[in-house]
């Protein structure tokens, strides 16, 4: 099986090189490409000196996880990849991570994505989450898997470990470039479920992950980030979606005023409200195509305009 990996990478070169250089362990082949996000530090020069046999995307700016991700899906379809896996740039992985993967996509044909256990970086015995993630509808809220279950549970797989098979992405689209950051794996494993694409989990693909390593010390931009796509989310996929975003961002109100963050809860606010005020047409699945879009400034660096 033809096999890419997409990495995209943002101001953490550091963490990009460690992935790469764990992926050049693993026992199973895959050809890496890397998409920088439009990093304002040494990024590009850095990746390049310490991995110059991997493909280099440059965005040019940063336009979001989402259509970091498409961009090196094109790539990877283009090259006529029978498998993506998406990883977060600030993974580590086990050598018969893909290996493990790879084999549960074969033994299904049905299966459209199938995630890794992740573990914490800093405590590499403990769960992050087991593949992927359940939504709550009414509560406006995703609850991660710490354990094995039933994968008719599972709603989505973790954008941190995602392989995708080549198929089931050219018949569902890439992702929903209207996601800026978050919630774009939740709408991608929805529309694989709704189009009849299963969902699995390679219990023996082992990946450790930090978590929010390109965000850093910002997190009321990350809140901003946050809560405006789940507006999205819920507004396309819920039935009342008031309730999910009222509850959900209820929540978390309540939680930063509990630890006295006034910047995030005014984050939060603002968000939910511009999600709410958004048109339906504001609200149509954005970019999701196979083929690049010449117009599309971030599409152009995919095509070398």
């Amino acid at each position: 099986m033809n096999v890419a990996t997409v990495v995209v990478n943002w101001n953490s070169w550091r963490d990009t090189v460690a992935c790469l250089r764990s992926l050049e362990k693993l026992d199973y082949p895959q050809t890496p490409i890397v998409v920088d996000n439009g990093s304002t530090d040494d990024s590009v020069p850095r990746i390049r000196e310490a991995c110059p046999q991997v493909a280099l995307i440059e965005l040019g700016r940063n336009f979001g996880f989402g259509t970091g991700c498409n961009a090196g899906l094109r790539r990877a379809l283009a090259m006529g990849a029978d498998f993506i896996w998406l990883l977060n740039n600030d993974t580590l992985v086990d050598r018969t991570s893909l290996t493990s993967m790879i084999q549960a996509a074969l033994a299904d044909s049905g299966i459209g994505a199938i995630g890794s256990v992740i573990y914490h970086m800093d405590q590499p015995d403990r769960v992050q989450v087991w593949g992927g993630w359940r939504v709550r509808m009414l509560l406006g809220s995703v609850c991660p898997y710490a354990a094995n279950m039933p994968l008719r549970r599972l709603d989505f797989v973790s954008g941190a470990s995602c392989l995708l098979r080549a198929h089931a992405i050219r018949s569902v689209g890439l992702f929903d470039e209207g996601f800026f950051m978050y919630w774009e794996d939740a709408d991608l494993g929805f529309r694989l479920r709704r189009q009849g694409w299963k969902l699995g989990v390679a219990d023996q693909s082992r990946v450790w992950h930090k978590g929010g390593a390109a965000i850093g010390p910002r997190r009321a931009v990350a809140d901003a980030w946050d809560n405006l796509s789940a507006a999205r989310f819920f507004r396309r996929y819920a039935c009342v979606p008031a309730i999910p975003l009222a509850v959900g961002g209820g929540y978390r109100i309540a939680k930063q005023l509990l630890r006295g963050e006034f910047k995030r809860i005014a984050a939060v606010i603002r968000a939910l409200i511009k999600g709410l005020l958004q048109s339906q047409t504001e609200l149509s699945i954005r970019g999701s195509s196979c083929e690049p879009d010449a117009e599309h400034p971030a599409h152009q660096a995919e095509l070398g305009a």
